[in-house]
């Protein structure tokens, strides 16, 4: 059985898209969260991911802060991005379902662990195997004979910003593969202008490198 695996969509479509073509033939899907926020599809990512084969959707930091009504945290550029795509988010009713975590073979799903960004050059005292997103970086880290793959963003990619990243997980052989593929960020940047972003965050993604 393939699993597609997937994580920190934010609002992106092009780049989901762009996973979705590139992936193949899956049986089930597992997003580990923030499908919300940033870009200007909110309501279409989350639709689209709840479409997926057999899909399995975790609870991220943005949604959380999106039923609460509010960003918690304290950086100004996130606070543009959210007081942007709250206004025009619509689907409370189907992110409130979404779960704090999943069990798929050895593994448990989660958004992160410990509630750290956890990142290439992180220790963490790992209990046991995980597939988290959260810090939008790509990578696999093992500890105490235990393995955790970050799948990485694929609606903002930290490293290369028009670059989706997701992993395959195949639970007959357990083999897991790490996947990547670009997208067209001017689809995005387009809509943002559209929908009158404010120019700092337009300006996040346009300095970013790209691939």
């Amino acid at each position: 059985m393939i699993w597609l695996i997937y994580s920190d969509v934010h609002g992106n479509l092009p780049a989901f898209e762009a996973m979705l073509k590139d992936c193949g033939e899956y049986d089930a899907s597992a997003c580990l969260g923030d499908l919300v926020n940033y870009g200007p599809w909110s309501n279409a990512c989350v639709d689209l991911a709840m479409s997926l084969k057999n899909p399995v959707l975790i609870m991220g930091n943005h949604e959380e802060a999106f039923i609460d009504g509010k960003y918690p945290g304290e950086n100004k550029l996130v606070q543009q991005f959210f007081n942007q795509t709250i206004k025009e988010f619509h689907r409370y009713s189907e992110i409130k379902t979404f779960k704090e975590k999943q069990l798929l073979d050895s593994f448990t799903l989660q958004h992160t662990f410990n509630n750290q960004y956890i990142y290439p050059d992180t220790t963490v005292e790992l209990d046991g195997n995980y597939m988290i997103g959260h810090s939008h970086h790509q990578f696999h880290y093992r500890n105490n004979g235990f393995d955790l793959y970050n799948t990485g963003s694929v609606g903002q990619n930290r490293k290369v910003i028009n670059v989706a990243d997701y992993i395959l997980y195949d639970s007959e052989t357990q083999k897991i593969t790490m996947k990547s593929v670009r997208y067209d960020l001017d689809l995005l940047i387009t809509e943002m202008k559209l929908k009158q972003y404010p120019e700092e965050c337009l300006a996040y993604y346009l300095n970013k490198k790209k691939a």
